[in-house]
């Protein structure tokens, strides 16, 4: 009997998720099977007060015939804030057969009601406190009885780090995040019922600037947000006899400032350790010469509970090397370009100042590279105490280096001592969803460097860069990569987080800011590209996890945008006019100049169009019958003006521009003979530059997608291995670790681009990733059916450049993996399909009579529903379950074709009859007495077309010691 079971039940994609505010939250699981081909017939879902008892549930779906295991809203009573509500789920297979009750799950709530937030913001009196040094605040806390359980629930404006008795609280690191902070800003909910102890305890928190009212953007604005730092607080304490008891942030607490002298996320931060306050956290502390806290009324007051992953520590590395540079620096080289922060250790009397000024790559003298930071300072000065061994990591700030250069650290025997330096690698704490690799190393490490260029960029939003003075949210970046981002990682709190900020800082016009959060000038507007991450973006999600309420959320934000974009100028079907960025950084630009050479209108009126398109198609999936035929109506007037302003009369694009023919394309802008000269065109375009592209951030992350569905994959392969600059490998040869943001960031001569704009960590050309997963592995959905409930499995297999590629993603329903080996006879394809979906497996240059799963004939095996071959390929249908499906290559056909030729010679006595029979007892011919012979020549032995499976040759050839009468010469 086969094993069905509930696995891996998450809540708003996490698991067991403590202090959400979600007043209708969704579940959703996953299923295992030994069967193949298990589909979910029908689910039993429960909510309970009790993690034991469900005899009597809050909740019980019942016995529900449906397929559907994402997002299943619980409709029951409403929900209380602070508490916990357990859930398990049952289901039923296609036969009716039923699982197991799931191990139970949880979710906690917080605050449903913000009127219920009953703590105040307090801030330091600013007239007794220095406000430049990281605050202590602290509250000592009576408890009266014994303790069931205890809750912190807080917040800050800055940032700040809890700690209660001496010890922190959670592992949590820049909390609250960034969010608009004057419309919204999270707070945190952390479990603290073992860390209190007996009845005294000592609540304390460190608050610093970080982006409420620290150094932010290239002009070095300070206090956006405000010009004061605060904090709000409660530990909510439920005792065991069932009574509660709340401690709240007032003017009671007390405030001081101790050894953090400055902290800014931007330019690192000072820490004297002789400024240490042992023990303020804890009982017993003499606090009479702090000062006092005022309540204040300034500050965010729409609070609400965290959205995303928390940033955390999340991988610790350990330096390669140290050396001295020709300039006479001591520099630590970390092995990679990483983001977050040196922890050290060590020894040496009180006062000694260590120096740590962190950089990205060297020059090519050898000398560390400060130029690309601009105004950044990127430095941590710690400041010894003089006790024996000390250990310092910075708190509140995070840098992006690969190198160290280290000042004032006592030598050992003349040397540094390496060892008491460790890198610790610091972003939001997302699930990683996908591994790529292929048998071509440099692309491997293509992909690992697109992988940490996410890490680096991924610090609660998604950013430009990591390293100078900058950081911020760009919108372009966001939606060009996105696709990318969440075959790497589960993005989907990340994003819901992210575009919440977005639909809050959208302009009153429908205009979108270039930035999330906005913290530009105010005179800073909307450009294409940017923008459209209001639209591309959720969609995306969608695709992705099937999250229809993120659609529902952001669609009069998507709406908007549009409708922005439809007022621009005279023409509702054109957008030709106001500031536009254009295919930022293309190398066809004018000298000078960002922008390049791809006529701006077009590009605007392109994704004008694109984004209806999307806009069109969410409202088909929330059923907004209206807009459906509204925006059907408005995308076919921009694609006939696009037509009109951009298309000759000959059909030629008016922009000969790579990035004009890309975005023709994959936006589905031109047809037929149009279509098939901007493919032609663009294609020897590539071929012109000897396979070098001119794409800039618009045009790269749909490239080769243009050229792989259009008939010209192999230019899109030779593209992707080109490794002389401009190129995705030129920058491999050049030691990246991570993403460039110019193709050209180190010259070939080894000089830089301009430090103006060069940051080394810039994630937006690793939008290759998204066609290396869905192109080179084939992992691919039917968009119609979202989340990957209907998988398409089309792997790009053959020529000479990969011998194999290997990929699998952690979708919503569970693991998928597309993984072809090129051997030099045959293709191997290894196949996983999750339970409660099916797929499409499209086997390129193949034939059903040699196509073999797993050692049994295709037409025999268990989880394929069905089999056709169309234009040279072989198209099965195939349940959940894993399959590895295996096929002669062209030279393996070459092989059959030659044997079942030979063989015919020796068919005319009975026991070659016999044998063959015996191996091949599916050979076709009209009646069983039919001479053998004959139909050989014309069915047996036909390429393509061999009717002796291929498994029985190497037996057939044995049995009949024919090896010497076919050996084979195939070169």
């Amino acid at each position: 009997m086969q094993d069905l079971k509930v696995v891996n039940i998450s809540c708003e994609y996490k698991t067991n998720p403590l202090g959400i505010d979600v007043k209708k939250p969704r579940v959703s699981w996953q299923i295992e099977s030994t069967q193949r081909g298990t589909k979910q017939l029908a689910y039993q879902y429960q909510v309970s007060l009790s993690e034991t008892d469900f005899e009597q549930p809050l909740y019980d779906s019942g016995y529900t015939e449906s397929e559907q295991s994402l997002h299943i809203e619980y409709t029951g009573p409403e929900l209380e804030s602070h508490k916990r509500y357990f859930n398990r789920v049952k289901v039923w297979n296609q036969d009716g057969l039923d699982s197991d009750w799931s191990d139970v799950a949880w979710w906690e709530t917080a605050f449903l009601d913000q009127s219920e937030w009953q703590a105040q913001w307090i801030t330091p009196n600013p007239s007794e406190i220095d406000q430049t040094p990281v605050f202590l605040l602290r509250k000592e806390v009576q408890l009266k009885k014994e303790i069931a359980s205890a809750r912190i629930y807080a917040t800050a404006a800055g940032v700040y780090e809890l700690s209660l008795n001496g010890e922190k609280v959670g592992e949590d690191l820049l909390a609250p995040g960034w969010t608009s902070y004057n419309k919204r800003i999270q707070y945190q909910t952390y479990d603290v019922t073992s860390q209190l102890t007996g009845s005294k305890n000592v609540i304390g928190v460190l608050l610093a600037n970080g982006w409420y009212k620290g150094d932010l953007t290239w002009e070095d604005k300070r206090n956006i947000y405000g010009d004061k730092r605060g904090v709000t607080l409660q530990l909510h304490v439920r005792y065991q006899d069932g009574t509660e008891e709340l401690i709240l942030t007032d003017g009671t607490w007390k405030a001081t400032t101790g050894p953090i002298l400055y902290s800014e996320l931007y330019h690192g931060e000072t820490y004297d350790a002789r400024l240490e306050q042992k023990g303020w956290d804890t009982i017993g502390f003499d606090d009479s010469n702090w000062k006092s806290t005022v309540v204040a009324s300034e500050f965010p007051t729409n609070l609400v509970a965290q959205e995303n992953n928390p940033t955390r520590v999340t991988e610790t590395i350990f330096p390669q090397s140290v050396f001295i540079t020709p300039a006479g620096d001591t520099v630590i080289d970390l092995g990679q370009n990483m983001v977050g922060r040196i922890r050290l250790k060590v020894e040496a009397p009180a006062g000694t100042k260590i120096v740590l000024k962190h950089a990205e790559v060297l020059d090519k003298d050898g000398n560390i590279y400060f130029g690309n930071l601009r105004s950044a300072r990127q430095t941590v000065e710690y400041i010894t105490k003089g006790e024996g061994m000390e250990e310092y990591a910075p708190i509140f700030t995070f840098q992006g280096f690969r190198y160290v250069k280290v000042e004032g650290y006592p030598l050992q025997n003349g040397k540094l001592p390496v060892e008491n330096f460790v890198g610790e690698v610091i972003h939001t704490d997302m699930n990683k969803t996908g591994e790529f690799e292929t048998s071509n190393p440099l692309v491997n490490k293509l992909q690992q460097n697109i992988v940490w260029g996410q890490r680096g960029n991924f610090v609660d939003l998604p950013t430009d860069c990591p390293q100078r003075d900058e950081r911020l949210g760009w919108t372009g970046d966001a939606q060009v990569f996105i696709r990318t981002a969440m075959f790497n990682y589960q993005g989907g709190p990340f994003f819901t987080k992210w575009l919440r900020d977005l639909k809050a800082d959208q302009f009153k016009d429908g205009g979108v800011p270039f930035v999330i959060p906005n913290v530009l000038p105010d005179g800073e507007s909307s450009s294409t590209a940017w923008g459209d991450a209001a639209v591309i973006c959720p969609w995306t999600v969608y695709l992705v996890n099937g999250d229809k309420r993120i659609l529902a959320e952001q669609y009069e934000s998507m709406k908007n945008w549009v409708e922005f974009i439809r007022r621009q100028g005279e023409n509702e079907f054109l957008w030709n006019n106001g500031f536009q960025l254009g295919d930022w950084l293309a190398l066809d630009a004018k000298e000078n100049s960002y922008i390049g050479a791809t006529a701006r209108d077009l590009i605007a009126t392109a994704f004008y169009a694109y984004s209806t398109r999307v806009l069109r198609d969410t409202a088909v999936v929330l059923e907004k019958a209206e807009d459906v035929r509204t925006y059907t109506e408005l995308l076919g007037g921009i694609k006939q003006h696009f037509n009109l302003e951009f298309v000759s009369s000959t059909g030629r694009l008016t922009s000969q521009t790579q990035t004009a023919y890309v975005l023709s394309l994959v936006f589905d802008l031109v047809d037929g003979k149009v279509r098939d000269r901007a493919a032609f065109e663009l294609n020897e375009h590539v071929l012109d530059n000897d396979y070098h592209l001119t794409t800039g951030f618009v045009g790269t992350p749909y490239l080769a997608f243009a050229l792989s569905n259009n008939g010209y994959h192999e230019t899109a392969v030779k593209l992707l291995l080109q490794d002389t600059y401009p190129s995705w490998i030129y920058s491999i040869t050049k030691g990246a670790t991570t993403i460039w943001e110019h193709w050209d960031s180190i010259k070939p001569d080894g000089s830089f681009w301009s430090d103006d704009m060069n940051s080394f960590n810039h994630y937006a050309y690793g939008a290759i990733g998204d066609w290396m997963y869905r192109v080179l592995a084939g992992i691919e959905m039917e968009e119609s059916v979202p989340a990957y409930k209907r998988i398409r499995i089309q792997p790009r297999i053959g020529g000479t450049d990969f011998t194999y590629v290997s990929a699998n993603f952690e979708s919503m329903y569970g693991k998928i993996e597309s993984s072809w080996n090129l051997t030099e006879e045959e293709v191997r394809l290894t196949v996983q399909i999750p339970v409660n979906t099916t797929a499409q497996v499209i086997l390129p240059n193949a034939n059903i009579e040699n196509l073999q799963e797993d050692g049994r004939y295709i037409n025999n095996v268990d989880g394929v529903l069905s089999i056709t071959e169309a234009e040279g390929d072989v198209r099965l249908e195939v349940g959940s379950g894993t399959y590895q499906f295996i096929y002669p290559n062209e030279k393996g056909m070459k092989k059959i074709y030659t044997i079942n030729t030979r063989l015919i010679d020796l068919l005319d006595n009975d026991q070659t009859k016999e044998i063959l029979e015996k191996y091949s007892p599916g050979i076709t011919r009209p009646n069983p007495t039919a001479n053998l012979k004959v139909l050989s020549l014309k069915e047996l032995a036909s390429p393509g077309k061999a009717k002796i499976p291929h498994d029985g040759l190497e037996k057939l050839v044995k049995e009949l010691n024919l090896v010497e009468s076919v050996e084979l010469n195939l070169s």
